[in-house]
């Protein structure tokens, strides 16, 4: 094994609690104490059976009152819980999705964005019918960029996007009358189905969660995705470092958190403007240090080999190192916590978008046609505010990892050709990595996504059944936080396959790869819907039949439900680590872990013992590989 050693969760711990003094002594609270004062929870809350959506109520089921004032019972209120827990994760990532639509439509060759994968580009314009031969590559993204921004409300059809899935699964969502329609149409629907007097039968409201989050994944994130890569570039692997000890001491900090690329792109390119970097001189700093949190993170780090500072529960730990100029974030997963806290140091939290405004921040306002106006204003205000800084509170904890990143759809095909030595067409295939699978080489995938959260040790779920799984020759195909927990950990480093399985070890040996792959930030889960489909129509399989599993072992947010619901209705079992808010209502459990088999294929189990959650997966890998006789 050499050197290579694993960071582990005990040491992640050991390492907040030293900044968590630092936060004693300034007088700031962190989500450690908040989780204290919020526990234990309301357990009408957990179960899923309270209702407020009209002010008759609120209402609660118990055993003494069973109906709610306007009669619903209980699976009708899990139900409709449920279905606006899954529109708000649909609205929000479809929404990231649609600021990636406008922003392409003002790419130019002299702008602040552009188009660095035409490739791409062209290829989804034929994919979508759009005539292509003999167009400005310019002309054609403004094209497209409205044909895409049309998905959001068009009036009749279903989404262009589905026609990747394979046909039998194309099948299946009609059958099932799930197809999404325009991604703006399934969230307005599911709130109007939850408004007081309609939909209150269970199976109707789960039939639309489950449409709801298809939006979702194979619209608005499918769009968020593919057109970022248009603009930003497809990522391929490249070399990158996680953890806290990413951060400088004597350069200027500068934390991009969120999820919106478009925002923290422009901060990396004037972070490298000359006039910033001799003014950062000037201040007294050595230069500027740009590092991430959460899915932003992932974007700048897949396409850039921007540093991976933490995932979403590190967000403050950043601020208690006492060594960050400025945490900038744009939309989602953001704590408003981090304003009173950055006022107990010297940071700046800086907002940037009017869909998250928060207390004691400075806004700047960001938009993709002043984005570099807006962009250096940003730095410049981080780099003056270096001679702020007060030396006696900065402590930045020495853990830092290597980590390869970066493996998109298209990456992961090229590298994996490596692996067997099988003709391989022009265009590409999976079939190297079904050659693994079929001869025993690999027992299967699994795709782990999703946040980390309070109610689970944060990060230990995630990492424990990572090496549970490369330990039994399954490769893990990562996004999110968990792939932030996986690179802090070391498990993105390619020395780690002397954790693995003989058969793992080898593939990774042959390929040059990580035992994890890094696919991207939460909106790229619709990478894993393409790698999924393509496995499928490669290999003649349905995508129920593959030895594929997914694994939220620690979600906490509306849009893991959203993804949830999407990635079982394009056949793939998925396991939780988190209970869901429904288990008040038999009915919406049987739907959710049984019922829905019967519609896609592929339902959820829910396990909170982390080790017997890994051996359920294998177990379903197992199984899968046996009705297919390998």
């Amino acid at each position: 094994m050499g050197n290579f050693k694993l960071t582990s969760v005990e040491e992640f711990e050991a390492a907040t609690n030293r900044l968590l003094e630092t936060g004693a002594k300034v007088g700031a609270d962190a989500w450690q104490l908040r989780v204290k004062n919020q526990t234990p929870h309301c357990k009408f809350g957990e179960q899923g059976v309270c209702c407020r959506i009209c002010s008759m109520g609120p209402c609660r089921i118990t055993p003494k009152a069973p109906r709610g004032i306007c009669g619903c019972d209980v699976h009708g209120i899990v139900g409709r819980n449920f279905l606006r827990f899954t529109a708000g994760g649909s609205a929000t990532h479809s929404d990231h999705g649609r600021e990636i639509c406008h922003t392409l439509h003002t790419v130019s060759p002299d702008g602040n964005y552009k188009v660095k994968d035409p490739e791409k580009l062209i290829r989804i314009a034929k994919e979508w019918g759009v005539e292509t031969e003999g167009k400005d590559i310019y002309d054609l993204a403004h094209e497209m960029s409205e044909l895409a921004l049309l998905e959001y409300g068009k009036p009749f059809g279903t989404q262009r996007f589905l026609k990747r899935a394979p046909k039998h699964t194309q099948e299946l969502w009609a059958k099932a009358e799930i197809e999404p329609r325009a991604i703006d149409r399934e969230v307005a629907t599911a709130l109007h189905m939850t408004h007081m007097g309609c939909s209150s039968k269970p199976e109707a409201l789960i039939r639309q969660s489950l449409r709801c989050g298809l939006s979702d994944g194979w619209g608005g994130s499918m769009c968020g995705t593919e057109f970022s890569d248009v603009m930003f570039g497809t990522p391929k692997p490249v070399d990158t470092e996680a953890n806290l000890g990413v951060m400088k001491e004597d350069y200027v900090n500068i934390i991009v958190h969120g999820h919106d690329p478009s925002l923290s792109e422009m901060i990396c390119d004037y972070c490298e403007d000359p006039e910033m970097i001799a003014l950062a001189k000037s201040v007294g700093a050595k230069g500027i240090n740009v590092a991430g949190v959460c899915c932003t993170s992932n974007e700048v780090a897949m396409r850039r080999g921007i540093p991976m500072a933490g995932n979403f529960l590190q967000q403050e730990n950043v601020v208690l190192t006492g060594a960050c100029e400025a945490i900038v974030v744009d939309v989602q997963c953001i704590f408003p916590a981090l304003g009173p806290l950055s006022k107990c140091f010297h940071t700046k939290f800086i907002t940037t978008s009017p869909i998250a405004q928060m207390p004691d921040s400075d806004f700047i306002q960001f938009n993709a046609e002043t984005a570099g106006e807006n962009a250096k204003l940003i730095v410049r205000t981080a780099v003056e505010n270096f001679k702020n800084r007060k030396p006696e509170l900065v402590h930045i904890p020495q853990l830092k990892q290597k980590a390869t990143v970066g493996y998109s759809v298209e990456a992961i095909v090229k590298t994996l050709d490596k692996v067997t030595n099988s003709q391989v067409d022009e265009t590409g295939t999976t079939k190297p990595l079904i050659e693994c699978i079929t001869s025993g080489v690999l027992r299967g995938a699994v795709a782990m996504v999703g946040c980390n959260n309070p109610r689970v040790r944060p990060d230990s779920a995630h990492i424990e059944l990572m090496k549970k799984l490369i330990a039994n020759d399954i490769i893990v195909v990562l996004s999110g936080c968990s792939a932030q927990a996986a690179a802090r950990a070391g498990l993105m480093d390619k020395d780690a396959k002397e954790l693995c399985g003989a058969g793992l070890k080898r593939v990774c040996e042959l390929a040059d790869i990580p035992p994890v792959l890094h696919m991207g930030s939460c909106v790229d889960i619709s990478r894993m819907l393409i790698l999924a489909s393509e496995l499928a129509k490669d290999s003649g399989l349905n995508i129920s039949q593959l030895p594929l599993v997914g694994c939220a072992p620690e979600w906490m947010s509306e849009k893991a439900v959203s993804i949830g619901n999407y990635v079982v209705s394009t056949g793939i079992d998925t396991f939780l680590g988190v209970e869901p808010q429904v288990t008040g209502s038999s009915e919406v459990v049987g739907l959710l872990t049984d019922g829905i088999r019967d519609w896609v294929e592929a339902a959820y189990t829910v396990e909170k013992d982390i080790d017997k959650l890994g051996d359920l997966m294998i177990q379903r890998i197992e199984e899968k590989r046996a009705a297919l006789g390998i």
